[in-house]
């Protein structure tokens, strides 16, 4: 636990966290609060023998390297999981070996492209051939509906934006963009071993990929939430365009700022690449002297050598959070793979709302 530890299980001897405790309780009722319940002699000294470096010693001994491991702001699924994983199912102890086999092909409730309706479909997952496949129909024989290359591909728990406690989001790129699948499972076990799963592959790939590389340097590349995301109002490139409300995605990793119509859209309308200021790009609050159809007054320039995007916030407050948020990435120098590519390239498609974006 990270926060205030003011609860213990006497039963492990570890102390806790409230929400820590909460999940602890579920599953052993031997929780007591350190200031509020009485303690007993034996109580005191089993904490005592104890302690939290000890449990960690034995309960987390063999946790893989890529396994992700929750901090208490992540979604209620990977902090339940994580503690359940520990000391209910004890899976890192050594004793077993993670992941369970059978997760490589599965079930999950997939949104549908064009639709807000989720169906079942069949996933698979090639570790060996850095591939996650899915089909329509669970027989095979029809062929994949994708086949999408482990190398692109991000997995994000994203609860609140798909609706469901189990929501997870995997992205990956095409040829031509991005494409988002929302996905879930409704046992949370499996989802969260799904995850674990795909980050396993995203694992093996990146230390074929990057042989030299330390887990210190990888791992932290396997799988990213993204720094900032929200609704913003959009105009057009004369900044004369009716403005559009757009669901925004920004992306640490890539340097990008992704633009959707809506939150749960399978593929993007445009991309911004966010560089440094030496490269001509700049972040600044800002108000256009005329505008057509905007709601929000709270307005940010995105200033690229191709263009300048205004974007409006409704509160001042999220205006700061997006300018703070996209300061950091642009501070942050550029890569060599950065100027390679695509990537450093403004990226634009036909949004049949504004035209010409």
């Amino acid at each position: 636990c990270r926060d205030y530890p003011d609860w213990a299980s006497y039963r492990l001897g570890v102390f806790l966290c409230l929400k820590c405790s909460g999940i602890h309780r579920s599953f052993s009722c031997q929780i007591k609060s350190i200031e509020l319940d009485f303690w007993d002699d034996k109580q005191v000294e089993i904490m005592k023998s104890n302690g939290n470096a000890s449990a960690k010693a034995i309960y987390e001994k063999a946790v893989p390297p890529y396994y992700y491991q929750p901090c208490q702001s992540d979604c209620n699924v990977l902090v339940d999981q994580w503690i359940r994983a520990k000391y209910e199912r004890m899976e890192f102890t050594g004793e077993t070996k993670y992941p369970p086999p059978p997760y490589t092909t599965g079930i999950l409730w997939k949104k549908g492209k064009e639709n807000t309706q989720f169906l079942k479909r069949k996933f698979v997952l090639s570790e060996r051939g850095f591939t996650l496949t899915y089909y329509n129909r669970e027989d095979e024989s029809k062929g994949p509906k994708a086949v999408i290359f482990i190398k692109d591909l991000n997995a994000t728990f994203q609860t609140e934006k798909i609706g469901h406690p189990h929501g997870l989001q995997i992205t990956y790129q095409t040829e031509h963009n991005t494409r988002n699948l929302f996905v879930y499972h409704e046992n949370p076990e499996d989802i969260v071993t799904w995850y674990n799963v795909i980050r396993a592959a995203r694992y093996s790939y990146l230390k074929t990929a990057y042989p030299t590389g330390s887990d210190k340097e990888l791992v932290p590349k396997i799988t990213r939430n993204y720094l900032k995301e929200g609704y913003m109002e959009k105009t057009g490139p004369n900044q004369k365009e009716q403005f559009k409300k757009r669901w925004f995605v920004l992306d640490s990793q890539t340097r990008k700022l992704y633009y959707f119509k809506d939150q749960l859209d399978a593929e993007e309308l445009g991309v911004i690449f966010i560089g440094t200021e030496s490269n001509s790009y700049s972040v600044a609050a800002f108000t256009p002297k005329s505008t057509r159809g905007n709601k929000w007054k709270h307005g940010i320039m995105v200033d690229t050598p191709a263009r300048q995007f205004v974007l409006m916030c409704e509160q001042e407050k999220e205006q700061r959070e997006w300018i703070d948020a996209l300061r950091k990435i642009q501070s942050r120098p550029m890569s060599p793979q950065d100027y390679t590519g695509k990537s450093f390239e403004l990226w634009s498609l036909t949004d049949t709302n504004t035209q010409i974006i």
